[in-house]
């Protein structure tokens, strides 16, 4: 057994974060974007550690969207961080054609999917669209959620729901956000497709669990650490549209000493969290207004014109997860051919 493995099996997921980090998480969600503009993904402790091979890269997009990528592949950096081993960045590693792909069929087939548990669901029954496998098709003013207690909550509108309401999706395994853990049961099947295209990727983890969280200006993730996977395997954040303030950081109980960092994550960018960074502590403070870039800020307007512009103050975080199987070390195999 790794230590990675050794420490997992204890950690609580009910702990209370390093005071050192909950500070840190109030400045930043204060902070102003003269100090949000100073952040640099490749200045400070991170260090320049290879690139994803481009054919690599190549294959698993065009597995993905079924077609030959419209544009020039640019070199993927990986960078590491000194203080936080196991954690890498990968800027700008999806292409805009498959960001925009990826959330359609996120947002249109896996959210309107019944199985896919949403924050919504403990509170409302839900009605899914039948003709149209997208919420973004019916009428914004239709009531689509019915509360469970009509003498606690109100009906919600579509409109309600998308815009506001709708904070996170479950799709694989349905976590128990109350008890923090999995069910036992047979989870409903991952997204093959959007399974393959992380498994392409990052090829030592199997997609088997992902919550995809929709934030607007003002929301916030506050700290945790994602503990309760029976695996050390990593853990792959993707994020799509508005910038988001990432902080992370691991508490060495020994010297008492706490190493953190914070990151500002674009449309594009995605996260690897493996060894030790696999169970760190992390949050998002901040969503950074207005910073949707062009290529999806209109989404969804080309199906759905009505909806135009809803994209242009979202952020949209997919993150995977293996729950079972077996436990490997800290790996950087997608640094590979």
């Amino acid at each position: 057994m790794d230590l990675a493995t050794s420490e997992h099996n204890h950690l609580d997921p009910h702990e209370a974060p390093p005071q050192t980090l909950k500070d840190l998480f109030k400045s930043w969600k204060r902070s102003s974007i003269e100090s949000i503009n100073q952040l640099d993904i490749a200045s400070g402790e991170t260090e320049f550690l290879g690139s994803v091979p481009k054919s690599r890269l190549q294959s698993a997009f065009e597995d993905f969207s079924g077609l030959p990528l419209d544009q020039h592949l640019e070199l993927t950096p990986i960078y590491g961080f000194k203080d936080l081993p196991g954690l890498f960045v990968l800027p700008s590693l999806l292409p805009p054609s498959v960001q925009k792909e990826l959330l359609s069929r996120l947002l249109h087939r896996d959210l309107s999917d019944p199985r896919h548990k949403t924050n919504l669901h403990l509170h409302y029954d839900v009605s899914y669209p039948t003709e149209n496998p997208s919420f973004f098709s019916a009428p914004p003013a239709s009531i689509a959620l019915h509360p469970k207690d009509a003498k606690v909550h109100k009906p919600l509108s579509v409109k309600a729901a998308l815009e506001k309401k709708v904070r996170w999706v479950t799709l694989g395994g349905q976590y128990d956000w109350t008890n923090k853990v999995y069910p036992s049961e047979e989870p409903p099947r991952f997204p093959q497709d959007v399974a393959a295209l992380i498994r392409n990727i990052f090829t030592d983890m199997e997609p088997q669990a992902a919550i995809v969280n929709l934030y607007s200006p003002g929301d916030t993730l506050s700290l945790h650490r994602d503990v309760s996977e029976e695996v050390d395997k990593g853990l792959v954040g993707v994020s799509l549209g508005c910038d988001a303030i990432f902080l992370v950081g691991l508490h060495d109980e020994k010297s008492g000493e706490t190493h953190s960092a914070v990151l500002r994550l674009r449309s594009g960018d995605a996260l690897y969290m493996t060894g030790k960074s696999r169970f760190a502590w992390h949050a998002v403070p901040k969503i950074v207004a207005g910073t949707c870039p062009a290529y999806l800020s209109n989404w969804p307007e080309e199906e759905f014109p009505k909806w135009e512009g809803w994209m242009s103050n979202k952020r949209i975080n997919l993150n995977v997860r293996q729950m079972r199987g077996s436990t490997s070390v800290a790996s950087m195999k997608f640094l590979g051919d």
